[in-house]
């Protein structure tokens, strides 16, 4: 893999989760065009260097021994990413602070570094909070390849921070200039609220929750034929978004117990939120992970899961195929997994590489429910 070269740093970078012949590399032209853009303008050890969405830590693992960097994002696994980075390139791996996306920010910022990301309800609630966090002469930067930056994000920019200029196109990146100046704090319109009827909840949704305005299809699909009389089995919600599988799951097996986990911290904020919501004090683990990567061998009876087909911008099955893997693990030997998934992903074929049996629950046009028996 190429190194990362910059008037910073020279890096060995890799991507989280790691793959073995990873095609893709852990940086592309956006972040070498605003490293060189920070390089030109100057930094010192004082300047308090706030990195927004970092996929897998090149920023801020190149900013680390110059200034004060600080990272915020809402993926565990980028922040997994840039802890191993920076172990990997002879740094402390905790040199940079790492600010959940969920959390609040504490400025003041001299410069905020942000990859725009692919959900722009997360940059609008990032620019929200960004509000009464900058310094005096504060700069504000904005990065990305060009076929995944919006206008819309530039706009957002100006709305909550103020006047933006793009750059000129530099090997199909652009980078975009924000200049802050004074503004009436805006009040976010997140978190999103919407209730179902069966069963009857309502569900609360951080601005980065897939869905976060109703229920995707394929969790409609999937819920009414969610396992029941479970009894006291042990079971997971994985990738659960805001909850809802396993808060349905939970309400109708009353003395199951139940884990959810999600990569995202917002996905998690909302899950756990949504639990006390619907079920009150009952007990439940709920946290931010890389999938059930921790989950002890053979603890689960039961996984639930409607798996992520794309990772930032780039599609495929990696990660589902990883989240099966994982789910194999971790069941004990005849639990099984449930998937909803679309039917074109062939996700029976895959599953019976890994379990001994594989049937179909239930099928709509568009989607397929299927469990998969260790």
């Amino acid at each position: 893999m190429p190194l990362l070269t910059t008037p910073f740093a020279e890096l060995d970078l890799i991507r989280q989760p790691e793959q073995s012949d990873d095609p893709l590399q852990a940086f592309d032209a956006a972040d070498e065009y605003l490293l060189q853009h920070v390089a030109e303008q100057g930094l010192t050890l004082q300047t308090r260097v706030l990195v927004l969405n970092d996929s897998f830590g090149a920023l801020a693992a190149s900013l680390a021994p110059h200034a004060a960097v600080f990272s915020s994002t809402d993926s565990f696994l980028a922040a997994q990413a840039l802890e191993k980075n920076l172990a990997r390139n002879g740094q402390a791996w905790n040199a940079v602070p790492v600010i959940p996306a969920s959390e609040p920010l504490t400025g003041p910022f001299d410069w905020v570094l942000i990859r725009v990301p692919k959900t722009l309800a997360l940059l609008e609630e990032q620019l929200i909070r960004l509000q009464g966090q900058l310094a005096p002469g504060a700069k504000v930067v904005a990065a990305g390849m060009i076929k995944h930056l919006p206008r819309s994000a530039g706009e957002l920019m100006e709305e909550y921070l103020g006047p933006v200029q793009a750059s000129l196109a530099v090997k199909k990146a652009r980078l975009l200039f924000c200049t802050p100046e004074p503004k009436d704090c805006q009040p976010s319109p997140f978190p999103t609220r919407y209730r179902l009827d069966d069963p009857k909840i309502e569900l609360v949704n951080h601005a980065n929750v897939f869905c976060r305005d109703g229920l995707d299809i394929g969790t409609r699909a999937f819920l009414p034929h969610l396992p029941m009389h479970l009894g006291s089995a042990r079971v997971a919600d994985l990738g659960c978004g805001n909850g809802v599988l396993g808060i349905a799951s939970a309400l109708a097996n009353p003395q199951a117990h139940y884990t959810l986990v999600d990569e995202s911290f917002m996905a998690v904020q909302s899950a756990r939120e949504n639990w006390q919501l619907a079920l009150g004090g009952r007990e439940a683990a709920i946290h931010a992970a890389d999938g059930l990567a921790g989950q002890a061998p053979d603890s689960l009876d039961v996984v639930l899961c409607n798996p992520p087909f794309h990772q930032q911008q780039v599609v495929g099955d990696f990660l589902a195929w990883r989240m099966f893997q994982q789910a194999r693990s971790a069941l004990v030997t005849g639990g099984a997994l449930y998937i909803v998934g679309n039917r074109h992903l062939g996700y029976h074929a895959k599953l019976a590489r890994l379990f001994r049996g594989v049937e179909q629950v239930a099928a709509t046009p568009k989607f397929v429910i299927l469990k998969a028996r260790k």
